[in-house]
């Protein structure tokens, strides 16, 4: 029998097991925690009791930024990252959310082109890694 995936808000530092395995996996987990993270709101997927998805959502005004979406590789393309996209895009919703953005991966557009949103032709690089803004209006 499958298990059943579950999302649910999560303390922060729960989410830097995946970020460090995911993400950053040269980095240390002490480098993990954002200053950031005390103002967000954390997300978990849980396949039975194993978290295996982590997203990060920050608020500000009626703009609601995601960061950080990891999945373990165990558990990739199996449908989680769009079931925590889905999920911080209905919570931002209920928030009085408009827009929905991140800075998005280059090897990660694709994916988010699939789930309604735009390209902003905002790009940069941090840390040797390519990254564009895309946004998507929800309200």
């Amino acid at each position: 029998m499958e298990e059943e995936i579950s999302i649910e808000q999560i303390r922060h530092e729960l989410t830097w097991i995946l970020r460090q395995k995911v993400l950053y996996p040269e980095r240390d987990m002490y480098d993990m925690g954002m200053e950031e993270d005390l103002s967000g709101i954390h997300f978990g997927a849980f396949k039975g009791n194993r978290l295996v998805g982590v997203i990060s959502l920050f608020q500000n005004g009626d703009d609601f930024q995601f960061r950080k979406v990891a999945v373990d590789p165990s558990a990739q393309n199996i449908g989680i990252g769009s079931m925590m996209l889905d999920y911080v895009t209905a919570f931002a919703l209920e928030e009085g959310g408009k827009r929905l953005w991140c800075n998005a991966r280059i090897t990660a557009i694709p994916f988010y082109l699939k789930h309604g949103f735009a390209k902003t032709g905002r790009t940069f690089e941090k840390g040797c890694v390519d990254y564009e803004t895309m946004e998507k209006y929800i309200a």
